[in-house]
Order: structure tokens, then sequence, then C-alpha cells
């Protein structure tokens, strides 16, 4: 087994301090039935950010431990649902392993194969698992919920590809260990 080193542990922990940030104190929440149906924001952004940069296992840790740890900085009532941190774990695990499937051995990848991993990861996780998980554990309607997430994901897939792009090529020396050896490297090309 591989074991996490410190430099991967502290980005991941400003990723999910981030994360926590964005979701927890800088977004819109709109309750529906006392529970919180949906919120507006991209407090996601950092748990994508991490399964594409920092592989899909450090996305998955990024994505449960800052919705856990959020949950207890701030939640709107209702109790701790374990469904939803497994599916914030998914929105890192997922665009990491479809990065690495589009990379297919490359060390560099273009801007299509990251809005093909987002256009699959928000939509998956957020239209798709969250209203059932939601629907479940608090009785919200899917009729209910399932179209706020659907306005919000078709204005984050651009957005988020963008910044994906952009920041990543911008961080990239900052997040790559040992002068970028073995790293996935932003590329201007199309694919």
């Amino acid at each position: 087994m591989r074991k996490i080193s410190t430099w991967m542990l502290t980005r991941m922990s400003l990723l999910i301090a981030l994360n926590i940030i964005l979701t927890r104190m800088q977004s819109i929440r709109v309750p529906i039935g006392g529970v919180e149906a949906f919120r507006i924001g991209i407090g996601s952004f950092p748990v994508v950010f991490a399964g594409i940069f920092l592989g899909p296992l450090a996305g998955g840790i990024v994505g449960a431990v800052g919705d856990f740890c959020g949950y207890f900085v701030n939640n709107v009532g209702g109790g701790y649902v374990p469904l939803i941190t497994i599916n914030a774990a998914l929105r890192g695990i997922i665009p990491g392993l479809l990065i690495s499937f589009f990379s297919m051995g490359r060390k560099s990848v273009g801007i299509v194969p990251l809005f093909l991993a987002v256009a699959v990861t928000l939509p998956l996780t957020d239209i798709l698992l969250l209203p059932y998980i939601l629907e479940f554990a608090y009785g919200l309607s899917r009729v209910v919920t399932v179209p706020p997430w659907a306005m919000q994901s078709a204005v984050k897939i651009p957005l988020y590809t963008i910044l994906l792009h952009s920041l990543g090529r911008v961080t990239e020396r900052i997040l790559t260990p040992e002068s970028g050896k073995g790293a996935m490297h932003l590329t201007t090309k199309i694919w």
C-alpha cells in the first residue's frame, strides 16, 4: 500500500478547508420543508480539482472529509446522512478516474477531457444521486429538487471547466512535487 506523503496531506488539507468555506459559508442555501434542498455556489470545485490534479483517492478524501467536517461546522438542520458524504466523495473520485482514462498514459491533458470529466461528474452526482438521497433521507420530492440542481449544473459545467484549465495551469508548479516528475500537465491543445 502506498503511503500518503506530507506534501499530499498539506495540499489535501488546504482543499478541504477551501471546500468547507465555499460550501458552508460562501454559498446561498435554499431550504424546502425545513431542510436544505440545494445550494448555489462553487463549493464542490475544490473536490473536483483535487480529483483531477491530485488523483481519485485524494479527491475522494477531500470530498468525504470536507463534507463530514463541514456538517459539524455549519449544518442546516436535519441529521447527518452518510450517503451525502459518499456522494461528496464521488465528486472527487469520478473526475480523477475519467481524466486518467482520457489521458491514456500521457502526462498531459487538454480542455476537452476536463470538460468531459466535469460534464459526467456533476450531472451524475448532483442531478441523479443527490435528489434520490434527499428524497430517501428527508422526504423531499425529486420533482422539487431536480430542476434547481439541473440549472445549477448547466452553469457549473462550463465554469468549472474554465476554472480547472486556467487554475490548473497557474498552480501546476505549486501542486507538482519534485519539479513536476510524473504529474499531470495541462496543455493548450484541445485533446
